[in-house]
């Protein structure tokens, strides 16, 4: 079910790609935010949210009036701080996101964002470990799963200053997939990554 979910938010997104606008606007830019991220651990295990960053390169597409096509590649921090700072771990993604983008506006614009993304861990990090001893399957194992694919969506606000493009948006981000495997005889039924970002982008405009 995860698996056709995730199909079908990518056909949708790439949809748009296929079509033939007369009048195309094109951006490339930079991107850079903070993170808070978490992971949804059954059974529950007690977390705050671990800080960290992002960032990449972004490639906007605007097809038609009102709709567009953004694709992005970034670096980014996910993972889980336990309650009580008793272990934190930092994973380190790199992610590709495929985005529908909805706007309204024309110098000033605000908009919306939504699509699948896939991603791969590159390496992971115990940042506190106050657990000595502990037999904690979280504790204890390597990711499992380096491969990652999700949702993400969002809501920002852009300004036009031809040819930059200055923005400000907001994002949530839901894995489909597990950090760890889910098989009958695993600990974990489920342990997937989410996470919240804040991001300023700088593009350019090509088109």
């Amino acid at each position: 079910m995860r698996k056709l979910l995730f199909i079908a938010v990518l056909i949708c997104s790439l949809s748009i790609v296929a079509q033939n606008p007369e009048h195309p606007e094109i951006y490339i830019g930079g991107t850079f935010g903070a993170t808070g991220s978490m992971v949804t651990f059954k059974p529950t295990v007690g977390q705050t949210y671990l800080q960290g960053y992002n960032g990449g390169v972004v490639f906007r597409f605007i097809s038609d009036k009102y709709v567009g096509f953004q694709a992005e590649l970034n670096y980014s921090q996910r993972g889980w701080n336990e309650s009580g700072d008793l272990y934190a771990r930092q994973l380190n993604y790199i992610e590709l996101p495929f985005m529908t983008h909805f706007y309204v506006g024309n110098k000033t614009r605000f908009f919306f964002n939504i699509g699948p993304k896939i991603s791969y861990l590159i390496s992971e990090n115990v940042l506190v470990d106050n657990a000595v001893g502990s037999t904690e399957v979280q504790h204890t194992t390597k990711i499992q799963n380096p491969f990652d694919y999700g949702i993400c969506t969002g809501l920002g606000l852009l300004f036009k200053i031809k040819p930059i493009v200055i923005q400000l948006d907001t994002r949530a981000s839901y894995s489909l997939s597990d950090i760890y495997s889910n098989n009958k005889k695993d600990y974990f039924d489920t342990s997937n990554n989410v996470s919240v970002s804040v991001n300023l982008a700088i593009l350019f405009q090509l088109k």
